[in-house]
Order: C-alpha cells, then sequence, then structure tokens
C-alpha cells in the first residue's frame, strides 16, 4: 500500500479562483516554467501557496508538462471562469485518480491513495455517511497513517465537493447535517460522459474495436462510481449514448458489446460544452 498521498495540498483547499490564476499562467508563451518567485509575480499567490495551487491543477487535468493541457485550453476557452458544473465534473475525474492521471490502473484503488480509494472503493458502499466514519474506515485501509493527518487530509477532500469556491457545482457530494451524500448528482450530459469513456476506452482499451459491456460496467476503477450512479443507470446512460450515435451496443446474444464510434475525445468534450449553453 503506498498511503493516502493526500498531503499534496499543504492545507491549501481547492479554490478555482486560485487555480485559475495558475491556468492563465500557464496560457502564457513560457507557461509554468519558471521559479517559484516568478510563479508568484504571475500569479499573485504566495509563497506556500503557489506550486500546492499548481499541483491542484495538475491532477485536475488542466495543466500538463507545464503548459495548458489540450483539455485545460478548451475548458478556459469555453469557460474563463471556471463557472460550469461540466467544469467540475471534468476536474473530479481526473481528480479522482490522485496524481496518476490516465495511467494503467492498480488492482486496488487503494494503491492510488485515499481520493482513488474514496471515490472506487468508499462511496459505491457508503452512500450516506459522517466524517468521523469516513475517518474510521480509511483508518483501517490506511493503517500506517495517524487519525490527526486522516482527518485532516480527508476534511480537505471533503471541502472540494462540498464548497461553493470548489466543485459543489456538481453536487457530487453535497451535506444534510452532518452527513455526506453521494449518488444523486450527475446531471445527464452524455457527451461529456461519452468523453470520459473514450479517456478510459485510451487508457485500457487501446486500439480494439469492441469491448464486452461487463468488463467496462464492473471496471475496477468503474465510470460508474465516478459518475456517482449505479450500473444499471450507466447502462441506461449508454443506450442514451447510443441514441446520439456516440457508441453502437451489440446486444443480439451474449456476451453483450460496446464499439467505439466517436471521432476523439476532445471533439466530445468540445460538444459536452457546446449543448450545455
Amino acid at each position: 500500500m503506498s498511503g493516502l498521498r493526500l498531503s499534496f495540498h499543504g492545507t491549501f483547499a481547492l479554490k478555482k479562483e486560485d487555480v485559475l490564476k495558475i491556468l492563465q499562467a500557464a496560457q502564457e508563451k513560457q507557461g509554468l516554467k519558471d521559479s517559484r518567485q516568478g510563479l508568484m509575480d504571475r500569479t499573485g499567490l504566495g509563497n506556500e501557496k503557489v506550486l500546492r495551487i499548481k499541483s491542484w491543477a495538475i491532477r485536475a487535468g488542466l495543466v500538463q508538462d507545464d503548459k495548458l493541457s489540450p483539455e485545460g485550453a478548451f475548458i478556459l476557452a469555453k469557460d474563463p471562469y471556471l463557472e460550469s458544473p461540466l467544469t467540475d465534473w471534468f476536474m473530479h475525474f481526473y481528480l479522482s485518480f490522485g496524481d496518476n492521471g490516465l495511467a494503467a490502473p492498480p488492482d486496488n484503488p487503494a494503491a492510488w491513495g485515499g481520493w482513488t480509494w474514496f471515490v472506487y472503493s468508499f462511496l459505491p458502499e457508503h452512500r450516506r455517511f459522517t466524517q468521523d466514519e469516513l475517518v474510521g474506515y480509511a483508518s483501517t485501509v490506511f493503517p500506517e497513517e495517524t487519525t490527526k493527518k486522516l482527518t485532516k487530509n480527508l476534511k480537505i477532500l471533503l471541502r472540494a465537493y462540498t464548497e461553493t469556491y470548489a466543485l459543489s457545482g456538481c453536487r457530487y457530494l453535497y451535506t444534510e447535517g452532518d452527513e455526506y451524500i453521494s449518488g444523486q448528482g450527475w446531471q445527464s450530459n452524455e457527451y461529456l460522459m461519452g468523453y470520459f469513456l473514450a479517456k478510459i476506452w485510451e487508457r485500457d482499451y487501446p486500439g480494439q474495436t469492441s469491448v464486452l459491456t461487463e468488463a467496462i460496467l464492473s471496471h475496477k476503477l468503474s465510470l460508474a462510481a465516478a459518475l456517482g450512479i449505479s450500473t444499471d443507470t450507466l447502462q441506461e446512460r449508454f443506450n442514451a449514448l447510443e441514441v446520439l450515435g456516440i457508441i453502437e451496443q451489440r446486444r443480439e446474444v451474449p456476451p453483450f458489446q460496446i464499439l467505439p464510434r466517436w471521432d476523439s475525445p476532445l471533439e466530445l468534450l468540445e460538444q459536452a460544452y457546446d449543448r450545455n449553453n
């Protein structure tokens, strides 16, 4: 086990207004390849904060190799203040992989740290929970971490989903009293879901012209968990993707299969924003 791997934030919670400053610097000619002082001067972020916020932007899929990622450049152009719930969903999707991006996934989500364990192992089994319950379960998965460290870092994770200046717009997680509730936030945008599926396909099934539906539904880092929905609901969403021509499904006789019919993931992302207006 590789540990919780959530200390990258240095206690600086996710704030999109801070991430935006990093993105604006990243789109400049020199990008983010600069000294700490240079980045501080260009972003207005403090000495301890600037590299922490850069880490948030990288993990959220918006920055790559000290420049805007292709998706980051598109999102900044379409959503210049990072206000769209689609942007919240996009950032959540990439944050769920910790600092691993779209690398080959592990057999156990916890091997990628606390965020991946939270999204792909904990939440599918615990749709309602308190912070104390979360810390209690986490202590059994990451026994090398102290209760104090677990509490501090998991609180930052929870705030990323519930604070208005972070990702609350996607409602992947929300609060009622002292309870956190998940599984009720996915707003149907088939093109954004298609983008997620296309990126997963690039990662797990490169070059394949068809994949068993069950392999996607039961994946260890499941798309259903990333969206906060059940596998039955995910199958319904696949039906909607088929109507739009994003995928084809072969269901005459088992085993059922999915065939990709998209041209590129980025094109699906563009369509998601265009059709959300």
